[in-house]
């Protein structure tokens, strides 16, 4: 079994270098110099976004990090570009969408306008291809400009479920390799989940395919049991938290499905680390001048003196408290709505129409990474009550502060364009503030566990990165082990996780004992009620949406999907990935000897 070799800190460089340094820059802090003072409006700014950046506290989304304080200046994570029917319609879009990606942004479309294959076209007495046959040109034009960036290209295709196109949409993806630069979605109402519920499974939902609600849930079942895909978002539940009703309503998201706009609207995205937030104590505290303690008890020698004083400051360092500071956090969470919102008066905007919609509303997205190492720091096993009642005060802090700063800056520089238009009892800077993206890349570069998601696996391989791999073993857990266990059992455990991918099958008591187990579960050692449970916690207090993969293993049955899909829809979420391990065979994140 390789050694961890400094993989994550090889990977970061590699990342760094890669994508993100520009001329002269070869560190972190140089990066965090440029992206401060493009964005600062003043010194305190500048120091406020740098100290925070430096220390890796927040971080902006890629675009922002790439091409702030460059010419480009394109600073924006997320897109929704419209589609049309006609063939100028379409190709416009995929124009829109090429000026997007060679900058680094991500793309979302909704095709449900495009006729169905085989409808009549007037104009040219022929007929429709379809929205599939579009979507396989939008995706080869991806393929073509990520060779002119340096950031492979992602989109979002979604269809709504009464599309007449609707199951061909859904198999597409049913072939490994096929539509690689999209994820699917199917865009379902209330109506047809209550349906789903209530066992209405003859209900028509297509007059003119005779389209079935049991046919069409029982399709995306098998679609998400055979790869993943698709995923699947629920319109109503988008809608009910839309701000900006009277502008329209929403029928798309971003890439990663975090972030539902209106046509040609754009977000900027930064995320917390959560991880970074703690602070530390000792319970138990004595004050240190009692007598006895300076002069020893009952006239003791120095020598007994030190003896005791040391078995009692053994046994504070025992009790050592760890908790979040909140105030900081709030702090931070002010700041960084900030800086997204003076992004949106900084950026480079694609075209015209993208800047026009983005300034009307000006949604900023601030969401957090690290949240399974910030348990891993407090000992909070990820599936447990006080992790979900932790997550959701987190959250409510971080959005109570954005709010605050947001009506802070409506004071000082007015508030958005739409606001007497919309939800907002008070004047608002921004429509929406809050969204939680994957962080993938980000919270490598930050060293923490990305998003809300339970770290995949205590040690891995990272394939497919700049041509190399990396392995990987997450530090919390080297910490913890390195320190308990002796040089050669502790390779050996590393060496069972990996091969394994998971320690909850040890038996010997002297490796890992029951409270170590069930504080290092890892993404596949937990039920997906668990997956989902957290994700609502999360989302109570989230304007926007939440990027996150329910896992499944690979013995799951399509019964188990199908109700992960209707408690997920019960539970208040606005959308919903699942995917079952073992089903692809190209994936990132390893195991030795296997695709997870």
């Amino acid at each position: 079994m390789p050694g961890n070799a400094k993989g994550r800190d090889a990977l970061t460089l590699e990342l760094l270098k890669a994508r993100y340094f520009r001329k002269d820059e070869k560190s972190w802090e140089d990066l965090c110099e440029r992206v401060a003072r493009a964005i600062a409006e003043n010194e305190a700014e500048y120091k406020k976004f740098k100290e925070l950046m430096v220390r890796k506290a927040f971080v902006p989304s890629t675009p922002t990090i790439m091409n702030a304080g460059t010419d480009l200046g394109q600073l924006s994570a997320c897109f929704v570009v419209p589609v049309g029917d006609s063939v100028e319609e379409i190709f416009e879009a995929l124009k829109v969408a090429a000026l997007i990606q060679k900058t680094g942004g991500g793309t979302g479309f909704n095709f449900s306008k495009i006729r169905p294959r085989g409808s009549s076209v007037r104009a040219t007495d022929g007929v429709a291809s379809g929205p599939v046959a579009f979507i396989r040109l939008f995706n080869v034009a991806t393929d073509v400009i990520k060779q002119l960036g340096k950031r492979r290209g992602a989109n979002m295709g979604i269809l709504e479920i009464d599309h007449d196109d609707i199951i061909p949409f859904i198999r597409a993806k049913s072939v490994e390799g096929e539509f690689s630069n999209f994820n699917f979605s199917v865009l379902v109402p209330d109506s047809f989940m209550e349906a789903v519920e209530a066992g209405r499974t003859g209900e028509i939902r297509n007059r003119r395919t005779g389209a079935k609600v049991g046919e069409l849930f029982s399709e995306i079942v098998e679609g998400i049991w055979k790869n993943g895909e698709p995923g699947i978002l629920f319109r109503d539940r988008i809608n009910r938290d839309n701000s900006t009703p009277l502008l329209g309503e929403i029928m798309a998201t971003n890439p990663c499905g975090e972030e539902p706009l209106l046509d040609n609207e754009s977000c900027n995205l930064a995320s917390l680390n959560l991880s970074a937030f703690v602070k530390k104590g000792v319970e138990g505290e004595g004050n240190g001048n009692g007598k006895e303690e300076r002069n020893g008890k009952e006239g003791g020698n120095g020598k007994e003196n030190r003896k005791e004083r040391g078995k009692r400051e053994g046994n504070e360092k025992e009790k050592e408290n760890v908790e979040v500071d909140l105030e900081v956090l709030r702090d931070a969470a002010r700041a960084g709505i900030r800086f997204l919102d003076n992004e949106i008066d900084k950026n480079h905007y694609p075209t015209p129409k993208i800047k026009k919609a983005t300034l009307r509303t000006r949604k900023v997205g601030l969401g957090v990474m690290g949240f399974h190492d910030l348990l891993l720091k407090l000992k909070i096993p990820y599936a447990s009550e006080k992790a979900l009642e932790l997550a959701e005060e987190l959250m409510k802090n971080i959005n109570e502060a954005a709010i605050l700063e947001s009506r802070a800056l409506a004071a000082e520089k007015g508030p958005f364009p739409e606001y007497e238009r919309s939800v907002w009892k008070f004047p608002m800077r921004n429509a929406t503030l809050t969204a939680i993206a994957p962080t993938g890349t980000i919270s490598l570069l930050a060293g923490c566990s990305s998003g809300i998601e339970p770290v995949f696996n205590w040690v891995y391989r990272r394939s497919k990165t700049f041509g190399k791999e990396f392995l990987i073993i997450h530090p919390l857990f080297e910490a913890h082990f390195r320190k308990k266990l002796s040089s050669e059992d502790y390779s050996g455990l590393v060496k069972h996780v990996y091969e394994n991918g998971t320690l909850q099958d040890l038996k010997i008591s002297g490796f890992v004992n029951e409270e170590e187990k069930e504080l290092f579960r890892s993404a596949l050692d937990l039920g997906w009620k668990a997956h989902i449970d957290m994700q609502a916690a999360f989302q109570r207090h989230c304007h926007a949406g939440i990027s996150k993969t329910i896992n499944m293993p690979n013995e799951a049955t399509k019964e188990d999907i199908g109700q992960a899909l209707l408690y997920a829809w019960n539970r208040g979420l606005k959308g919903l990935t699942i995917y079952r391990t073992g089903t692809r065979q190209k994936v990132v994140l390893n195991l030795k000897g296997k695709n997870l």
